[in-house]
């Protein structure tokens, strides 16, 4: 069943920064980000996007500018993402899991003006990483401007708290000063007031069929417009949100700030006036802590983070009457359809919620419109659909009537979305989609490897149809031999720990690879041989 969907009315812009003026009207003194030591009203976080905005623009940046983003959750990576929509920039938020090698590429690819850092993150020294991902940047002088062949759009990277770099200038995002900057107020908001719905916001990155991350394009219309229609479940646990809470809402959120299950919470807390409540890495008794402290009535998260959760240690022995997905008698985290198929949960190119997008279903090599629970390609469009991808011509993201075919398997009954399989091979790991050519061009580079097949295999007690592992057969060179621990350190060195295999298959005879008649590997060959073996 195809329905248009319908917009929200909002009584403002749909901008974040119009949203987030008219959520400091609403809940001024509401906490808008709580963390485990620190928590942030909506007007503190409008006074501190302020500064920092003013700050940007000082710096000579506006819109058009690509401001990348780089941070775990932290009250400072809301204010950052914040005050680069109020100016008109486009936001760039890089995952905090990248290595060197991948945060080189999507500076490049990103065409990264500025960059926007942490001083430390999970212990380590952020700017070391940036220069190990640009060398050139080691022992660089200040005031030196940043000209780079392989890098031609760096001009700056500015962290907040102090640095020993001299590469580096440092910012002070100070929760709780005013919105006093260098710019005067009056500029700052005509400057704002300029920002309009049809204006790029952001761009998410995720891994995409290619070898090189994909970067999904959305306006500020898609974001604020997707996320202020009528709230219900989140990723099918967690309880109802109201459109307009006469009550403060609580949400415990476990997406990551930095891919589009932040976006989507963000976008509902300045619509809605829900508080987050934020680990800066998840361990189920920290969140549960947090949690029973702050009294959270609702999960926002992947389904396994719930699940580890209810199986901490300390779960049976705390008071969660008042969140009903933690309850005893509560149902299991992913909801089930006819024939017991389970709900797809939405995808990045949708601001990770189904609010604004029309759906079919096709028949992949007819074209045909399928009926309901028959299995097909999901496509995809509307107003809260991506404008398109990062260097990415519209009519090769789109049909010609604006379609998006997501390459997903699914099946509809009653407009709702069932997932089954896809028809492509991307694995999802850990919530994340992992490129098998991504990972196979990064292992084959090491001269020790002659090929390297990736690979799915089904994750062992899956809770959610999508939960894979990433698998990979590997031919060594001649004469050459590793671990499989050498193997999965060595990438853990280059790739994010989710694309890492975790379970690798050596093969010692070549003649042994299965092979198609196209001359492409067999993976489904290698994938059932793994299982069984």
């Amino acid at each position: 069943m195809n329905i248009p969907p319908v917009k929200p009315d909002l009584a403002y812009p749909a901008t974040i920064g119009a949203a987030l003026g008219t959520a400091v009207d609403k809940w001024g003194d509401r906490d808008f980000i709580v963390m485990p030591d620190a928590r942030m009203t909506f007007a503190q976080a409008e006074a501190a996007s302020r500064r920092l905005g003013k700050e940007l623009v000082a710096a000579g940046l506006g819109k058009g500018s690509r401001i990348g983003i780089f941070d775990t959750y932290s009250l400072e990576w809301v204010v950052a993402w914040l005050a680069v929509a109020r100016i008109g920039a486009l936001a760039m938020p890089f995952a905090s899991t990248y290595r060197p090698a991948e945060l080189r590429t999507v500076f490049r690819i990103g065409d990264v003006d500025t960059l926007l850092v942490a001083p430390t993150m999970f212990g380590r020294d952020v700017t070391d990483l940036i220069e190990q991902a640009v060398p050139a940047l080691a022992g660089r002088p200040t005031d030196v401007p940043f000209y780079f062949e392989d890098l031609p759009y760096l001009r700056r990277v500015m962290a907040w708290g102090d640095t020993d770099k001299a590469w580096a200038t440092s910012l002070r995002i100070d929760v709780g000063a005013d919105g006093a900057g260098p710019v005067p107020d009056a500029v700052f908001d005509a400057l704002e007031a300029e920002v309009t719905p049809a204006d790029l916001a952001q761009v998410t990155y995720t891994s995409g069929s290619s070898a090189q991350p994909k970067g999904v394009v959305h306006s500020h219309g898609a974001i604020i417009n997707s996320t202020g229609s009528v709230m219900g479940r989140i990723a099918g646990f967690g309880g109802p949100l109201p459109d307009e809470p006469t009550e403060p809402t609580v949400a415990f959120n476990a997406f990551p700030f930095f891919w589009i299950g932040g976006t989507l919470i963000l976008g509902r807390s300045l619509n809605h006036g829900t508080t987050q409540c934020c680990l800066p890495r998840f361990e189920p008794e920290a969140g549960l802590d947090l949690i029973e402290r702050e009294r959270c009535t609702s999960i926002t998260g992947w389904p396994s983070l719930v699940q580890a959760m209810r199986g901490d240690r300390s779960f049976a022995g705390r008071d969660l009457s008042f969140i009903p997905a933690l309850a005893p008698e509560a149902p299991g985290p992913i909801p089930t359809g006819p024939g017991g198929l389970q709900g797809h949960r939405s995808m990045s190119e949708l601001v990770g919620n189904w609010a604004g997008s029309e759906r079919k279903v096709i028949d992949p090599e007819t074209g045909a419109t399928l009926g309901e629970l028959e299995e097909g390609e999901l496509c995809v469009r509307g107003w809260g659909a991506l404008q398109g991808y990062y260097k990415k011509e519209r009519e090769d993201t789109f049909d010609s009537d604006g379609w998006l075919h997501t390459g997903d398997r699914v099946a509809m009954a009653d407009n709702r979305v069932f997932f089954v399989g896809r028809f492509y091979e991307m694995i999802k790991a850990g919530g994340a989609n992992v490129s098998p050519l991504e990972v196979e061009s990064a292992v084959e580079a090491w001269p020790e490897i002659k090929h390297c097949f990736v690979f799915s295999t089904p994750l062992e007690g899956q809770i959610d149809a999508k939960d894979e592992e990433v698998c990979a057969a590997i031919v060594f060179m001649p004469g050459v031999s590793m671990t499989i621990d050498d193997i999965q350190a060595r990438a853990r060195g280059e790739l994010s720990s989710y694309k890492v295999p975790t379970r690798i298959e050596i093969v010692t005879d070549e003649d042994n690879l299965p092979w198609l008649a196209s001359g492409k590997p067999d993976k489904r060959t290698l994938r059932d041989r793994l299982i069984e073996g």
